[in-house]
Protein backbone atom coordinates (compact mmCIF):
# COMPACT_ATOMS: atom_id res chain seq x y z
CA UNK A 1 0.00 0.00 0.00
CA UNK A 2 0.93 3.38 -0.77
CA UNK A 3 2.76 5.00 2.26
CA UNK A 4 1.14 8.53 1.88
CA UNK A 5 -2.43 6.55 2.04
CA UNK A 6 -1.02 4.23 4.99
CA UNK A 7 -0.17 7.50 6.67
CA UNK A 8 -3.53 9.17 6.33
CA UNK A 9 -5.26 5.94 7.27
CA UNK A 10 -3.30 6.05 10.37
CA UNK A 11 -4.06 9.05 11.26
CA UNK A 12 -7.92 8.60 10.21
CA UNK A 13 -8.26 5.03 12.31
CA UNK A 14 -6.39 6.06 15.25
CA UNK A 15 -8.83 9.18 15.82
CA UNK A 16 -11.93 7.42 15.11
CA UNK A 17 -10.82 4.20 17.33
CA UNK A 18 -9.80 6.68 20.11
CA UNK A 19 -12.79 8.75 20.06
CA UNK A 20 -14.97 5.24 20.25
CA UNK A 21 -12.73 4.75 23.32
CA UNK A 22 -13.35 7.80 24.96
CA UNK A 23 -17.10 7.93 24.10
CA UNK A 24 -17.19 4.42 25.71
CA UNK A 25 -15.81 5.34 28.82
CA UNK A 26 -17.48 8.60 29.25
CA UNK A 27 -20.79 6.79 28.92
CA UNK A 28 -19.87 4.04 31.17
CA UNK A 29 -19.16 6.68 33.88
CA UNK A 30 -22.54 8.09 33.46
CA UNK A 31 -24.41 4.84 33.75
CA UNK A 32 -21.81 3.71 37.11
CA UNK A 33 -21.45 7.47 38.71
CA UNK A 34 -25.12 9.31 37.29
CA UNK A 35 -25.25 13.02 38.12
CA UNK A 36 -28.75 13.01 39.84
CA UNK A 37 -31.29 14.85 38.00
CA UNK A 38 -29.00 16.11 34.78
CA UNK A 39 -28.80 14.70 31.65
CA UNK A 40 -25.63 13.47 30.23
CA UNK A 41 -26.60 14.76 26.50
CA UNK A 42 -27.72 18.41 27.77
CA UNK A 43 -24.24 20.37 27.44
CA UNK A 44 -25.82 23.41 29.12
CA UNK A 45 -27.28 21.33 32.04
CA UNK A 46 -24.00 19.63 31.92
CA UNK A 47 -22.02 23.31 32.21
CA UNK A 48 -24.10 24.65 34.81
CA UNK A 49 -23.35 21.76 37.22
CA UNK A 50 -19.67 20.66 36.85
CA UNK A 51 -18.29 23.53 39.07
CA UNK A 52 -20.15 21.31 42.04
CA UNK A 53 -19.32 18.29 41.25
CA UNK A 54 -16.80 16.00 43.43
CA UNK A 55 -14.15 14.17 42.36
CA UNK A 56 -15.70 10.93 41.69
CA UNK A 57 -17.90 12.46 38.60
CA UNK A 58 -13.89 13.56 36.90
CA UNK A 59 -12.62 9.98 37.04
CA UNK A 60 -14.30 8.29 34.39
CA UNK A 61 -13.94 11.59 32.20
CA UNK A 62 -9.83 11.46 32.29
CA UNK A 63 -9.92 7.83 31.57
CA UNK A 64 -11.48 8.42 28.87
CA UNK A 65 -9.19 11.36 27.83
CA UNK A 66 -6.16 9.42 28.78
CA UNK A 67 -6.99 6.00 27.47
CA UNK A 68 -8.60 7.41 23.91
CA UNK A 69 -5.43 9.24 23.63
CA UNK A 70 -3.39 6.24 24.21
CA UNK A 71 -5.31 3.63 21.92
CA UNK A 72 -5.42 5.90 19.12
CA UNK A 73 -1.68 7.08 19.64
CA UNK A 74 -1.29 3.13 19.23
CA UNK A 75 -3.72 2.85 16.50
CA UNK A 76 -1.86 5.20 14.42
CA UNK A 77 1.97 4.13 15.33
CA UNK A 78 1.22 0.58 14.09
CA UNK A 79 -0.59 1.85 10.88
CA UNK A 80 1.67 4.51 9.97
CA UNK A 81 4.39 3.76 7.19
CA UNK A 82 6.98 5.95 8.38
CA UNK A 83 7.72 8.39 11.54
CA UNK A 84 5.60 6.20 13.73
CA UNK A 85 6.00 8.41 16.81
CA UNK A 86 4.52 11.63 15.12
CA UNK A 87 1.82 10.14 14.08
CA UNK A 88 0.87 9.11 17.38
CA UNK A 89 1.89 12.24 18.64
CA UNK A 90 -0.38 13.65 15.92
CA UNK A 91 -3.04 12.03 17.72
CA UNK A 92 -2.48 13.55 20.85
CA UNK A 93 -2.40 17.03 19.44
CA UNK A 94 -5.66 16.18 17.52
CA UNK A 95 -7.28 15.13 21.21
CA UNK A 96 -5.68 17.52 22.99
CA UNK A 97 -7.37 20.23 20.79
CA UNK A 98 -10.51 18.81 21.61
CA UNK A 99 -9.72 18.59 25.16
CA UNK A 100 -9.02 21.90 25.04
CA UNK A 101 -12.63 22.76 23.79
CA UNK A 102 -14.18 19.99 25.95
CA UNK A 103 -12.83 21.90 29.00
CA UNK A 104 -14.49 25.58 27.62
CA UNK A 105 -17.65 24.53 26.86
CA UNK A 106 -17.72 22.32 30.15
CA UNK A 107 -15.77 24.38 32.61
CA UNK A 108 -14.98 22.02 35.54
CA UNK A 109 -12.52 22.07 38.73
CA UNK A 110 -9.34 24.13 38.00
CA UNK A 111 -7.44 20.80 39.47
CA UNK A 112 -9.73 18.67 36.75
CA UNK A 113 -8.85 20.93 33.76
CA UNK A 114 -4.81 21.17 34.61
CA UNK A 115 -4.63 17.22 34.99
CA UNK A 116 -6.75 16.25 32.08
CA UNK A 117 -4.84 19.29 29.68
CA UNK A 118 -1.39 18.15 31.09
CA UNK A 119 -1.55 13.95 31.68
CA UNK A 120 -4.16 12.67 29.29
CA UNK A 121 -3.19 14.28 25.98
CA UNK A 122 1.00 14.27 25.33
CA UNK A 123 2.34 11.71 27.81
CA UNK A 124 -0.47 9.28 26.61
CA UNK A 125 0.00 9.63 23.05
CA UNK A 126 4.03 9.55 23.71
CA UNK A 127 3.59 6.18 25.67
CA UNK A 128 0.98 5.01 22.61
CA UNK A 129 4.11 5.87 19.96
CA UNK A 130 6.66 4.05 22.04
CA UNK A 131 4.57 1.10 21.91
CA UNK A 132 3.82 1.30 18.30
CA UNK A 133 7.32 1.05 18.26
CA UNK A 134 8.33 -1.45 20.67
CA UNK A 135 5.99 -3.54 18.90
CA UNK A 136 6.74 -2.71 15.03
CA UNK A 137 9.93 -3.58 16.19
CA UNK A 138 11.25 0.14 14.26
CA UNK A 139 13.69 2.60 16.05
CA UNK A 140 11.50 5.92 14.75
Amino acid sequence: MNSIIKNILAVILGWVGGSLINIGLVRIGHELIPIEGVDPNDISALAEVMPTLGAQYFIFPFLAHALGTLFGAIIAGFIAANHKMKFSLAIGGLFLLGGILVNYMLPGPIWFTAADIILAYIPMAWIGGKIALKFSGQKT
